[in-house]
C-alpha cells in the first residue's frame, strides 16, 4: 500500500500541489494559476481563475485526437428490444446540433435546463449540449411525480425543459409528458420552451407555442451547430436535487473545473478504466452515479460507456446483466448491492453466469448502500473477479472510500469499502468532536476543504449548505453516516446515524444485525429498524425476503434468524422479532426505505416518498409494520 499511502498523504498535506498536477488531466482554455481559493471558508473554490469547457473535454478532444470512430455510447434497451451505438464523431455531431438548437431557442450561458427523460441517448446528448453552451442542467429522475418535478422546476427556474414522451418499464409505459404537463400546472415558474423526444411506445400531444419536438430542434441546429463556450471553472455544470428534511429539495451544485478533474482522476485511479475500454454503470442518469459514471467520467477519459434501459431481473431474466457484459465486452461493471441481491434471489446458484462468456469482465464495483458480506461473497464466487465496494454520496460526487484498482490495488475486506480516497481526509468523531479510537464507531466526517468534484454549495443558498453539512463539527463536513476506521486504516460504514438505535442505554448498529441476518442461507435481503418501546426506548425489528425456492416454513426461519443474531452479536442485540415478507420498499435507486418503515412502525403517517420504486410493496408490508 506504499503507493496509496504516499499519494493519500500528499493529497492531504499539500492539496494545492497535488491537485495542480492532476489538473492537467483535462484541457484548459485558460489554465488556472490559483488552485484553491480559501478566502470564503468554510466554502472553498477550486481552480478559481481557470476556464474550460466540460463538453470539449468529454467529446471534442477525443475526435481531435483521431479517435472519432471509437464507440462512445452503447445504448442497450431490452425493454424496447433496441440497441444503438454512437461513435465520438457521431456524438459530437448530435451534441453540437442540439446545442445549436437550444441556443436558437434562447438558452444561454448560466440558464438552467431541466431534463426529465428515460434512459435514452438523447438524455446524454442533452446533458452534454447544456455543458457545451454553458447552460446548467438539472436532471430529474424519470417518472418522479408531478409535485416533485414542480418543486424542482420552481427552485431551478429553467429556461427550457427537455423531456421524453414516456418511459418504458417491463410491465407498463410511464407517461412522462403527462406528468410534465401536470407539474407545469402546479409550478409557479413557467419555462420558455419544452423540448419533447417522441417515443413510439407513447407519443405525446404537444402544447402549441410551448412544446417543440426534439427532431425539429436538432434539424434547426444542424445548419448552425454550436461551438463550445468558455466558462469559469467555478461556474456550475449541473444541479442535482436530493431530498431535504424540510420537504424542500436540496439542489447540490457541481462546478465545471473541479468536477472534470476529479472525474478524470477517479475513472483511472479508482476504477482502472481508460481510453477505448468498455465501462458500464448500471444506474440511471437521474442519480449521481449516472451523472458521474454513466456520462461524464467515462467520456472524459475516452472510454466507451453503456447506457442500459432495463432491470437486473425480468428483462427478460436474472441473466440480463451477464448478457450485456458478454455482448459488449464490458471490463468494469458498477451497480448497487440491491441489484446483485435481486439476481441472487432469482438465481441462487448463479447458474445463469455460465450461459455467457464473461471473460472481458475484470471487476465488479458495488455502491449506493451497505454491501453485506453475504452478497460480497456470492458475487465473488459466481463471477470469479474482484468485488470492490466503494462508498460515497450525492454530495461528494465520487468515492470517499474505495479500493483504488488503477493506483494501488489492495486486499478487500468484507463489509468495508477499503480506504479513504486521495483528496478525502476522513475522520471518525465522537459526540465531543474528538477522534474515535480505531475500531470505535462514531460520526464519519471529512475535514475541509472537500476535494475537487464535491458539491460547492446548495443552489442559491450558501447558508443552507453551511447549516446542513458544515455546522456539526467545526472545520468538517458531516456525512450523516456512522462507522469506524480499523487498525489497518480501512473504513467500515455501518449506516446512517439515525440507524444507530438505543436499547436500554446500549447504542446498537442495525447494520451489524443486518449483516448477521444476511448470513442465513435462506435470506436474499433484509432490513432491521429500531421502533419505539416504552420500556427500553427502542427495540430492533427485522424483516427478511427469502431466496427463490426456499421451502422451509416462515416461522421456522424466523426463529432461526433470532437465534442467529443472538449467537453472533449476543443477547444485547435484543432482536426478538424477525418477519418474513415478500418484498422490502425501496427507492428506484435500490435503497431500502428504512426511515419510512420505522415511522410507520412508530404509528406515524409519513408521506409516500417520491423516490419509491413500487408503492404496492409498501402497502403490503404496512400491516406487518403495525401501520
Amino acid at each position: 500500500m506504499s503507493v496509496y499511502q504516499d499519494t493519500h498523504r500528499r493529497s492531504i498535506e499539500d492539496p494545492e500541489g497535488f491537485w495542480r498536477e492532476q489538473a492537467w488531466l483535462v484541457d484548459w482554455i485558460r489554465p488556472p494559476r490559483t488552485v484553491l481559493d480559501r478566502a470564503g471558508a468554510p466554502i472553498y473554490r477550486w481552480f478559481p481563475d481557470g476556464t474550460l469547457n466540460t463538453c470539449h473535454n468529454a467529446v471534442d478532444r477525443h475526435v481531435w485526437a483521431g479517435r472519432g470512430n471509437q464507440v462512445a455510447v452503447i445504448h442497450d434497451s431490452p425493454v424496447t428490444g433496441s440497441k444503438r451505438t454512437l461513435t465520438y464523431a457521431e456524438l459530437l455531431a448530435e451534441v453540437s446540433a442540439f446545442a445549436g438548437g437550444l441556443r436558437d431557442l434562447g438558452v444561454t450561458r448560466g440558464d438552467r435546463v431541466v431534463i426529465y427523460m428515460a434512459m435514452v441517448p438523447e438524455a446524454v446528448i442533452a446533458m452534454l449540449a447544456c455543458a457545451r453552451i454553458g447552460a446548467v442542467h438539472s436532471v430529474v429522475f424519470g417518472g418522479f411525480a408531478a409535485p416533485e418535478l414542480a418543486a424542482r422546476i420552481d427552485d431551478a427556474r429553467p429556461t427550457a425543459v427537455v423531456a421524453s414522451s414516456c418511459g418504458i418499464e417491463p410491465a407498463r409505459v410511464v407517461p412522462y409528458k403527462e406528468i410534465l404537463d401536470d407539474a407545469l400546472e402546479l409550478a409557479s415558474h413557467v419555462p420558455t420552451v419544452c423540448v419533447i423526444v417522441q417515443r413510439p411506445q407513447g407519443v405525446a400531444q404537444l402544447v402549441p407555442d410551448r412544446d417543440i419536438a426534439w427532431t425539429d430542434v436538432v434539424e434547426a441546429g444542424r445548419s448552425r451547430p454550436a461551438a463550445c463556450v468558455e466558462v469559469a471553472a467555478t461556474d456550475p455544470l449541473y444541479i442535482l436535487y436530493t431530498s431535504g428534511t424540510t420537504g424542500r429539495p436540496k439542489g447540490i451544485v457541481r462546478d465545471n473545473g473541479g468536477h472534470a478533474v476529479a472525474m478524470a482522476w477517479s475513472m483511472r485511479n479508482v476504477y482502472d478504466i481508460g481510453p477505448g475500454q468498455v465501462w458500464w454503470a448500471a444506474s440511471d442518469i437521474g442519480w449521481v452515479v449516472g451523472h458521474s459514471y454513466i456520462v461524464y467520467a467515462p467520456l472524459l477519459v475516452g472510454a466507451t460507456t453503456v447506457l442500459y434501459e432495463g432491470k437486473p431481473v425480468g428483462t427478460p431474466d436474472a441473466g440480463a446483466f451477464w448478457r450485456v457484459v458478454a455482448e459488449h465486452g464490458v471490463q468494469g461493471l458498477f451497480t448497487a448491492p440491491t441489484a446483485i441481491r435481486a439476481i441472487k434471489r432469482e438465481d441462487p446458484e448463479g447458474g445463469l453466469t455460465t450461459t455467457y462468456d464473461l471473460a472481458s469482465l475484470r471487476t465488479l464495483f458495488l455502491a449506493g448502500e451497505r454491501l453485506d458480506p453475504e452478497t460480497y461473497a456470492w458475487a465473488g464466487r459466481v463471477l470469479g473477479v474482484p468485488v470492490v465496494d466503494n462508498w460515497w454520496q450525492t454530495e461528494t460526487g465520487w468515492p470517499i472510500a474505495a479500493n483504488l484498482r488503477g493506483l494501488d490495488p489492495m486486499p478487500t475486506k468484507p463489509g468495508s469499502p477499503s480506504v479513504p480516497v486521495p483528496g478525502f481526509d476522513v475522520r471518525v468523531l465522537g459526540a465531543d468532536g474528538a477522534p474515535a479510537p480505531a475500531g470505535v464507531e462514531g460520526a464519519i466526517c471529512l475535514r475541509l476543504p472537500l476535494p475537487p468534484g464535491s458539491m460547492t454549495t446548495v443552489w442559491e443558498d450558501d447558508q443552507r449548505f453551511i447549516s446542513t453539512y458544515l455546522s456539526g463539527f467545526e472545520g468538517h463536513y458531516l456525512s450523516g453516516d456512522s462507522g469506524y476506521l480499523d487498525e489497518d486504516g480501512y473504513l467500515h460504514v455501518m449506516g446512517r446515524t439515525d440507524d444507530v438505535i438505543n436499547v436500554s442505554g446500549h447504542r446498537l448498529s442495525t447494520g451489524v444485525m443486518e449483516a448477521a441476518l444476511a448470513r442465513h442461507p435462506a435470506v436474499a435481503e433484509c432490513a432491521v429498524i429500531g421502533v419505539r418501546d416504552e420500556l427500553t426506548g427502542q427495540r430492533p425489528r427485522g424483516f427478511v425476503v427469502l431466496k427463490s425456492g426456499v421451502r422451509s416454513p416462515a416461522a421456522e426461519i424466523e426463529a432461526e434468524l433470532v437465534a442467529l443474531v443472538r449467537s453472533e452479536i449476543g443477547p444485547v442485540a435484543a432482536l426478538r422479532s424477525v418477519t418474513v415478507v415478500d418484498g422490502l420498499p425501496k427507492t428506484r435507486s435500490g435503497k431500502i426505505l428504512r426511515k419510512t418503515m420505522r415511522e410507520i412502525a412508530d404509528g406515524m403517517a409519513p408521506p409516500v416518498p417520491a423516490t419509491i420504486e413500487d408503492v404496492a410493496v409498501l402497502d403490503r408490508i404496512r400491516p406487518q409494520l403495525g401501520g
